[in-house]
């Protein structure tokens, strides 16, 4: 019943943020902050608060290279990923077990496939990146099917039509997490044509989430990939 009721308190009020410190016992994993929006004072605060509770690892998204100047001040081990915008702060390894597969359409796809890769392994997954096999090359995927087939959850990362989740999801067996990205030409829609590709899609067991939320996808992944085998 304590742990129970553990789970809904406490949290720390900053007054401009509340601090949600139990969710690492809801979830597994500390709050991951969302740099959008914040200033850099913001987020030394946040981190600060948060480290001072936690001896697991932090994410920092979308984050700017004086949002790092500012985590860094507080945490000297955090470090910048800076194609994923993204800052870790390592307080300790983590195992990793299972397999998420990372895979991206293009080159111009790879910031949010990295985030996702990035979040993956944070959060205890081993990760396999497969990057450049989009639709306009069919065979450049068809040749990692063995790759595709052994992983336990997969992210397909895709800008243009968004197709690739929906050719992998037809292929496997494992849950596709579908990722929209903000790449294409002017119909594109800066990513609502491929996430309205994505939603759509026909084979079954894609999951989407939202325009460039590689972190979403990655946490979910790694979710997916932890979850116990069912005994068949």
């Amino acid at each position: 019943m304590l742990k129970e009721a553990l789970r809904i308190l406490p949290f720390s009020d900053l007054g401009f943020a509340k601090i949600d410190h139990h969710r690492e016992l809801r979830k597994g994993f500390p709050e991951v902050i969302l740099c959008l929006g914040k200033t850099p004072v913001q987020v030394k605060k946040i981190v600060r608060e948060l480290l001072s509770r936690t001896q697991e690892n932090l994410l920092a998204t979308k984050a700017s290279q004086p949002i790092y100047k500012a985590i860094k001040e507080v945490s000297p081990q955090a470090k910048y990923h800076a194609e994923a915008r993204l800052v870790i702060v390592e307080q300790r390894k983590t195992k990793k077990q299972g397999k998420v597969l990372v895979a991206a359409g293009g080159t111009a796809d790879l910031p949010i496939a990295e985030e996702a890769a990035l979040t993956a392994e944070a959060t205890g997954s081993n990760v396999e990146r497969l990057y450049d096999v989009g639709v306009a090359g069919v065979h450049r995927l068809l040749a990692y099917q063995e790759e595709l087939h052994k992983a336990r959850a997969i992210v397909a990362v895709a800008g243009m039509e968004g197709a690739l989740p929906s050719l992998i999801a037809g292929m496997v067996s494992s849950p596709v997490i579908a990722v929209p990205t903000s790449i294409g030409y002017g119909t594109h829609l800066r990513g609502i044509a491929a996430l309205l590709t994505m939603l759509n899609s026909c084979p079954p067991g894609i999951a989407v989430v939202n325009i460039d939320n590689g972190f979403g996808a990655g946490y979910l992944a790694s979710v997916i990939n932890k979850m116990p085998k069912q005994d068949s």
